[in-house]
C-alpha cells in the first residue's frame, strides 16, 4: 500500500491474520488510503447497479458461464517487481539512518508471513544479527492479540540459544509479533496495545488514538495527556480519529490497534505518513527504544497494567449479537461472579461491544469478531495472572461465555 500511495494509486491486498485460511479474502484501498466507513455505501449502491445490469444481460451476451467464471482467461499477471519491496526497506533504513542494532540477536519467526523475508533483510540492514526459523510453506494463522499456549511452545522449541528478541508478524505481515527473551530463555509475550505505547513514546506522539478494547495502560502513562476519543475498533475507525486530531492542528498523531497494528498519520522527518496497520515500525521503534537494555526493562516501565485476549471461535454472531444485548447490569452481576473474583460492577461502555469495569481494577470486555464467526473477550487486570484469570474463566468449556450463550437460547 505503500507503494501504490506514493504513486497515487489505487491498491489490493490479499489478506492472512487470525482467521482460517478460507476465511481469509482481500482489502481494497483507495489512492488516498484504507476504504473508509463512509466510503461503504456509495460503493456498495454503485456494486447493486452493476450487478442489476448484469443479470438482466441474456447468456449469451454476459461475460460469465453457468458457474460464474469469465469465459475468456484473463490475461495472465504481470511479472513481479523489486521495486516496491526495496522502496519499503528504504522507508525504514531512512529513517533510522544513524541508528544500529549491532549487538542485537534476533530471532524471527517466520511461519508463512508474506513479509519474513523481508523483515529478515531490514534487520540485517539495521545491523542486527538474524536468525530466521520456524519457515513454513502452508498458512499459518498467527493472532497477534491472542498468541495461544501451543503457538508460544513452538515459537519456544525454536529459540535454541541467547536472543534479545523474537520478531514476527501475521500472515499479511501488517500486523507485529515481538516476544522477549527472559535470563532462562523463556518467551514473554508484549500485547500490541502496550507495544504502541512504546513506540508513541519513541515518535514523541502529540495525539494518539487507539479503539476501546486496547489497555487502559494508556489512561495512566504520560500519554493520557495526548490520548484522543477512545473509538470503535477497526482501523477505518481509528483512522476517522486520527484525521479529526490532524483537522484539529494536532502534530505528529499515530494510533494502534490491540493486534498491534500501528498507524501513522503525519509525516515525519525521513519517514512519510502511513494511515493503514504497519508491522516493521512498531518492531524496530521498540528495539531501539530499549537500547542496551532487554525488552522486558523497556516494557516494565510503562504503568502496570496487564491484558489479555481469548476467544470462541465458530460461535455464530447471532448469538454473539444476543449476548450483548441482554449485558445489562442484572445479568453482569449474575454471571460476573465474585466466585470469578470480580468485584461490583462500576460502569458499562458500549462503545463496542460491551465492555465492563468493576471495582477493584478489573476490566471484562466481550465483542463478536468483525470477520468470522468468533467470540472475544478482552481482559484488563493490575496482574498478568489475574488478566489471565479473567480472560480463561470467560472461554473455559463451562465458562462464562458458554454459560451465557445457553442463557440466550
Amino acid at each position: 500500500m505503500a507503494y501504490a500511495l506514493s504513486r497515487g494509486k489505487a491498491s489490493l491486498m490479499v489478506t492472512g491474520s487470525h482467521i482460517p485460511f478460507n476465511r481469509n479474502g482481500y482489502k481494497l484501498n483507495t489512492s488516498r488510503g484504507e476504504l473508509l466507513k463512509h466510503h461503504e455505501e456509495p460503493i456498495n449502491a454503485f456494486v447493486a447497479r452493476w450487478r442489476d445490469r448484469l443479470y438482466q444481460e441474456s447468456a449469451g451476451d454476459s461475460r460469465f458461464d453457468a458457474s460464474g467464471a469469465f469465459k475468456t482467461a484473463p490475461a495472465p499477471l504481470p511479472p513481479e517487481s523489486p521495486e516496491a519491496a526495496e522502496l519499503y526497506l528504504e522507508r525504514y533504513t531512512v529513517f533510522f539512518a544513524g541508528k544500529s542494532l549491532a549487538g542485537k540477536r534476533i530471532l524471527v519467526y517466520q511461519h508463512s508471513a508474506v513479509g519474513r523475508d523481508l523483515l529478515v533483510t531490514l534487520l540485517q540492514r539495521l545491523g542486527a544479527e538474524v536468525v530466521p526459523a520456524g519457515r513454513s510453506e502452508s498458512f499459518v494463522p498467527i493472532d497477534t492479540e491472542n498468541i495461544e499456549a501451543s503457538q508460544l511452545a513452538a515459537i519456544q522449541a525454536l529459540v535454541d540459544g541467547p536472543y534479545d528478541a523474537v520478531a514476527s508478524t501475521d500472515g499479511d505481515s501488517d500486523r507485529p509479533l515481538l516476544l522477549g527473551v527472559n535470563s532462562d530463555g523463556s518467551l514473554r509475550f508484549f500485547g500490541g496495545d502496550l507495544l504502541g505505547m512504546v513506540v508513541a513514546e519513541y515518535l514523541g506522539a502529540g495525539a494518539v488514538v487507539v479503539p476501546v478494547s486496547c489497555n487502559d495502560a494508556i489512561d495512566r502513562g504520560s500519554l493520557a495527556a495526548v490520548l484522543a476519543p477512545k473509538t470503535r475498533i477497526g482501523s477505518p475507525f481509528v483512522i476517522a480519529g486520527m484525521e479529526a486530531a490532524l483537522a484539529s492542528g494536532k502534530q505528529i498523531v499515530c494510533g494502534w490497534e490491540a493486534n498491534g497494528g500501528f498507524l501513522l498519520g503525519s509525516d515525519l522527518p525521513g519517514l512519510r505518513a502511513l494511515a493503514t496497520r504497519d508491522a516493521f515500525l512498531p518492531l524496530l521503534c521498540a528495539l531501539f527504544a530499549a537500547g542496551p537494555g532487554t525488552l522486558g526493562e523497556l516494557f516494565d516501565r510503562l504503568p502496570a497494567r496487564f491484558s489479555r485476549a481469548a476467544l470462541l471461535k465458530e460461535f455464530p454472531r447471532p448469538t454473539s449479537l444476543k449476548i450483548l444485548d441482554q449485558l445489562t447490569p442484572e445479568t453482569i452481576a449474575r454471571f460476573f461472579t465474585a466466585e470469578h473474583g470480580f468485584g461490583p460492577l462500576e460502569r458499562i461502555d458500549r462503545t463496542d461491544g460491551v465492555r465492563m469495569l468493576f471495582a477493584g481494577g478489573d476490566v471484562a470486555h466481550v465483542r463478536p469478531s468483525g470477520n468470522a464467526d468468533e467470540l472475544r473477550i478482552y481482559a484488563v487486570a493490575d496482574s498478568q495472572a489475574r488478566a489471565d484469570a479473567i480472560a480463561a474463566a470467560g472461554v473455559a468449556s463451562d465458562g462464562i461465555l458458554r454459560r451465557l450463550e445457553r442463557f440466550v437460547s
